[in-house]
């Protein structure tokens, strides 16, 4: 193998690999877990670092989530061992001459890569991205005209998390929250309320829910989802 093969080897391991660290967590995203969390995770199920957290009981708590930490979790392992493979092979087939240009030659194309990644994971790069991709996945989710839900955080077995009300449910509307009694009935409770033109309040006995909210809302997570026959959301 030469040397400019090696280099680019060395290159499309790092791009592939961060790709592939991006895919699952939007993969766990799409599940409605939020992205920092879902980042971590992922990280460490492909590394195998195995770091154990509170917010692992996220990954538990959901089916599809143990599905998706298991293929991870394989998936990493076996890349892993293929990258060590292709590394073996690429130092024994190289001469000594050949090794120091390697090491010296990677520089410059990792050091690109890390920019590349850098100015990627920018606030303000990082903010079109997902403007994009939650465009695309509405799209492709029907989510621009369902209710959706976002798991924000995990506390023992309830969750805080934001709904998102495209259409107020019938039984829903035209309704104080007084009167709906969700915290009685379904054990829910909600916050904070933001309405379409971005202004927030604190929800009372008096708030009513409507079209283009974003709830802030504390209870069992499939309890919310049902009770505002909201889907799970990509953000």
């Amino acid at each position: 193998m030469n040397l400019a093969l090696a280099i680019s080897l060395f290159v499309v391991i790092i791009l592939i690999y961060w790709i592939i660290c991006e895919l699952f967590t939007v993969l766990f995203r799409f599940t409605g877990l939020p992205d920092d969390k879902a980042r971590f995770q992922v990280l460490s199920l492909l590394t195998g670092a195995g770091f154990t957290t509170r917010e692992s009981e996220m990954l538990l708590s959901i089916r599809v989530r143990r599905r998706l930490a298991q293929i991870t979790m394989l998936f990493g392992y076996v890349f892993n061992i293929t990258i060590v493979s292709a590394f073996v092979n690429v130092f024994l087939s190289m001469k000594a001459y050949q090794a120091e240009d390697f090491f010296i030659g990677t520089l410059i194309p990792l050091v690109i890569a890390v920019i590349l990644i850098l100015l990627i994971r920018t606030r303000s790069v990082r903010k079109r991205v997902d403007r994009m991709l939650e465009s695309v996945a509405g799209r492709i989710m029907h989510q621009d005209s369902v209710n959706t839900i976002l798991l924000m955080d995990y506390i023992a077995h309830d969750s805080i998390a934001q709904v998102t009300l495209r259409e107020v449910p019938e039984e829903l509307r035209d309704k104080t929250l007084k009167e709906l009694d969700l915290r009685s009935k379904s054990d829910i409770l909600v916050m904070l309320v933001e309405r379409a033109d971005h202004t927030v309040e604190v929800a009372g006995a008096g708030t009513s829910f409507q079209t283009g909210d974003k709830l802030t809302v504390f209870g069992n997570y499939r309890t919310i989802a049902a009770t505002f026959h909201a889907k799970e959301r990509f953000n």
